[in-house]
């Protein structure tokens, strides 16, 4: 049975929530492990992104927030939007980002920003020229979005300039971001953003944020629910596969931290 949701904390508190005995013991990953029921699980990455916010604005101005697309996040995109304990996040000084798309146009029904857009950006307030899509479509998509995002965090001082908060989520296949199994970019250490062709994916062709780039983030979180994600995690926890077997093995932040929020099934608990 699903657990009541615990009560959140205002994000200027010293103690941003509290883990109930619901909590979960999670798999031996990298990082800090958070493992709860799935709804409890939501509320507990929305507190962590508005906390994350509000420190970085009040330090630094504003906060820029990478966001994958997908159906396993959008929950926690609709709790965003209607959770009274998230009106604190400051839309009016966040950038958001894409964590991939697919090259498709953005009023497309697989496009992720179209989903962000719908869930997000016509509710929240944010000023139109924070919210970055990727053009896909375009041949220099790539290049264009590095631009992009060099010049708006090159507006910060020197050493600041980097992603504050990076949402990810993992494939089947332990895919996460557009970066699929036994592809080049999986290498990459110059470019920030990459455009891709992955044949078991669909569509193929993507832009997607590489590994230098995600490494650099303040803040990573990777968000895993479903019972059909346990195998892969029990993979990832074994530590035995190679970054070209399980490319979720390079998310590693150089100076920052990193953080899963796994749901009782991924981790292969009974609900």
């Amino acid at each position: 049975m699903i657990q009541p949701r615990p009560k959140l904390q205002r994000p200027d508190d010293a103690k941003t929530y509290d883990l109930d005995e619901s909590t979960l013991v999670g798999p031996p990953l990298p990082g800090e492990v958070v493992v709860a029921q799935t709804d409890q699980l939501v509320d507990l990455l929305a507190a962590e992104i508005v906390a994350r916010a509000v420190t970085c604005v009040r330090q630094f101005g504003d906060f820029h927030l990478a966001l994958s697309g997908g159906r396993t996040p959008q929950p926690l995109y609709e709790r965003l939007m209607y959770d009274p304990n998230c009106r604190q996040l400051p839309w009016a000084h966040t950038h958001l980002w894409l964590v991939d798309e697919r090259c498709v146009g953005l009023d497309d029904e697989r496009s992720n920003f179209r989903m962000i857009n719908e869930t997000i950006v016509v509710h929240s307030g944010i000023p139109a020229d924070h919210v970055h899509a990727i053009p896909a479509m375009s041949e220099t998509a790539d290049s264009d979005y590095e631009s992009q995002l060099r010049e708006v965090l090159q507006r910060r001082q020197p050493g600041e300039d980097r992603l504050d908060f990076v949402l990810l989520g993992m494939g089947l296949d332990g895919h996460t971001a557009s970066l699929f199994p036994g592809l080049e970019v999986l290498h990459e250490r110059i470019h920030l953003i990459r455009r891709v062709e992955a044949k078991q994916a669909d569509p193929p062709k993507r832009v997607t944020m590489t590994f230098p780039l995600i490494n650099a983030a303040r803040m990573i979180a990777v968000l895993v629910t479903g019972s059909a994600k346990a195998p892969m995690i029990e993979r990832l926890a074994s530590g035995h596969e190679s970054l070209d077997e399980l490319p979720i093995k390079g998310v590693l932040p150089a100076q920052g931290e990193l953080k899963w929020f796994l749901d009782a099934q991924a981790c292969g608990h009974a609900e």
